[in-house]
């Protein structure tokens, strides 16, 4: 399937979680296995491209999106956690989000030295999240110069944030203006 297929795939539900944001619900493309699977084999190929030798993702849809393409490369999958889920001493970072703020830790001794761990996740939006996973990576001693998104939200800037932080995006979908 093409990326404008599988665009046709995510449902749009408008003035959640308040009026006037259209979130994009990815449970209609993870819920099509053709579209699923597609989607998992372009994300594949673009890490592939970029000489990934880890796949690492945010918890909760990261893991989806990231634990499928890790799979389908043959490669480890390193999960970037919400705050007291790791039962192993772990680094974490603080970062602002949109309405407050968040933290994510992982388990330092997940990636090597040096190792190009690309990012995975659903959706880039204003970048916070996706930020605050490159830092705590690179803190753990990774490489990280590349992150790849299911969808991109381009007015909201995430994107071009992480250009600006040295990593590299690629996207799948785009939805601008709205």
């Amino acid at each position: 399937m093409t990326p404008e297929e599988l665009r046709s795939l995510i449902r749009t539900v408008p003035d959640f979680p308040q009026p006037g944001i259209q979130f994009r619900d990815i449970t209609t493309l993870i819920g099509h296995p053709q579209g699923f699977a597609a989607s998992v084999r372009h994300l594949a190929d673009a890490a592939r491209s970029v000489g990934a030798e880890a796949i690492a993702g945010m918890e909760a849809r990261g893991f989806i999106f990231g634990a499928a393409v890790a799979c389908e490369l043959d490669l480890g999958f390193v999960p970037v956690r919400k705050p007291g889920k790791l039962p192993v001493p772990s680094i974490g970072v603080d970062y602002a989000l949109e309405y407050g703020s968040g933290r994510l830790e992982i388990d330092p001794g997940a990636v090597a030295s040096g190792e190009r761990v690309v990012i995975v996740d659903d959706l880039i939006a204003t970048g916070g999240t996706a930020l605050a996973a490159a830092e705590l990576l690179r803190q753990a001693g990774a490489s990280v110069d590349h992150a790849l998104f299911v969808i991109d939200l381009p007015d909201l800037g995430g994107a071009q944030k992480l250009r600006n932080a040295g990593v590299n995006v690629r996207t799948l979908i785009s939805f601008e203006g709205d």
